[in-house]
């Protein structure tokens, strides 16, 4: 029996406690800093006609049984996403929303199959803000734990210190060797050979059919994202437009895209996009990413039809989800993210 499915031992439970109820003043403090500022919790809807359409992203399926027994396809969503976007087009301005959130084909130290996301939205005001709501929630989590720095497998990093800002491009330069913009086109992806010859000089695998988004990936997860959070947070900003299926181009480059990710002691903990509001545009981006999908998995999601409608109403806005658990895993010291939330799924 797995520690997992044997939470409610009392001698495991006795260990996880002091994670749980840090973990709770967290989301308390957290609560209390976006009233301050303004914002609304909202609560989206678990059951979604699509749980989100990009191409790696695997969802739970269920069956929605009406009345007279007709039965249609439903999906837990993996982000709160569509449903906060439709509430911005409603006529909400700041909004956030600590959802339970389901992926499946995920689970690791730092992955639950459900878990807590932190999402929030600003409408008029640019992404910009959302790093600085970052900074500010990095601090206000280790001030709740009286923890003076983060850390997490051998890398550190101070909760307090301002985020270091640094594009993908010059991401790949410093640490890969790779002038990135040189290899991309119009659409966001490009010349594939010419980045498979710089990422092998790298050192890095590049297997005969990997296309330039496989080359791409490999290269951020083997030789960039190890860099990242260390001695202080980093906000890693303008993805490539093909790796920001929801955010609009960047204004100086369109190219890349507005698009950042925080990180901290080398983990992922919040995406963060100027949202994209052009219907047109992200019909689209979601009908290329599911025909990947299909050619990938055999499978695609259905589009939701009511958020695309919703974009056409939705004014200019930022947005962001943040991995809540992760974020108590730093600011508790946890190692697992089992640590940190109150019931964890049973693996067996």
């Amino acid at each position: 029996m797995t520690d997992a499915s044997a939470w409610w031992r009392p001698h495991v439970h006795e260990d996880r406690r002091p994670f749980l109820l840090a973990r709770n003043r967290i989301a308390a403090a957290l609560r209390a800093f976006f009233a301050a500022d303004g914002f609304v919790e909202v609560e989206g809807a678990i059951l979604q006609v699509s749980p989100g359409n990009e191409t790696h992203l695997h969802a739970f399926a269920t069956e929605l049984v009406g009345p007279d027994l007709t039965t249609q396809r439903r999906y837990l969503h993996t982000s709160p996403e569509f449903a906060c976007k439709k509430l911005l087009a409603a006529g909400e301005t700041r909004i956030f929303d600590f959802a339970r959130v389901f992926r499946n084909r995920e689970r690791t130290a730092t992955h639950h199959p459900e878990f807590t996301m932190l999402e929030w939205y600003r409408a008029g005001e640019g992404y910009e803000a959302l790093m600085a709501d970052c900074a500010a929630i990095l601090a206000l989590a280790a001030e709740t734990t009286g923890r003076r720095r983060f850390a997490f497998r051998g890398r550190a990093a101070d909760p307090f210190a301002t985020p270091e800002r640094l594009t993908v491009a010059a991401a790949f330069q410093a640490f890969a060797g790779i002038d990135l913009p040189a290899t991309v086109d119009a659409a966001g992806t490009g010349d594939r050979e010419a980045l498979a010859d710089a990422a092998r000089a790298a050192g890095t695998r590049v297997a005969a059919d990997d296309s330039w988004l496989d080359i791409y990936s490999r290269v951020l997860v083997e030789r960039i994202e190890p860099h990242l959070g260390q001695g202080r947070a980093t906000i890693l900003c303008d993805y490539p437009l093909s790796e920001a299926a929801l955010a609009r181009p960047a204004p100086h480059d369109p190219r890349f895209a507005e698009r950042f990710e925080l990180y901290a002691c080398g983990l992922e903990l919040a995406n963060a996009f100027g949202e994209l509001t052009d219907p047109a545009e992200q019909r689209r981006r979601f009908e290329a990413d599911m025909a990947e999908k299909e050619r990938i998995y055999g499978e695609r999601y259905p589009l939701d039809e009511a958020f695309l409608a919703a974009l056409a109403l939705m004014p200019p806005a930022s947005g962001i989800a943040l991995g809540f658990d992760r974020l108590a895993m730093l600011a508790t010291g946890a190692s697992r993210i089992e640590q940190v939330i109150w019931t964890p799924v049973a693996e067996a």
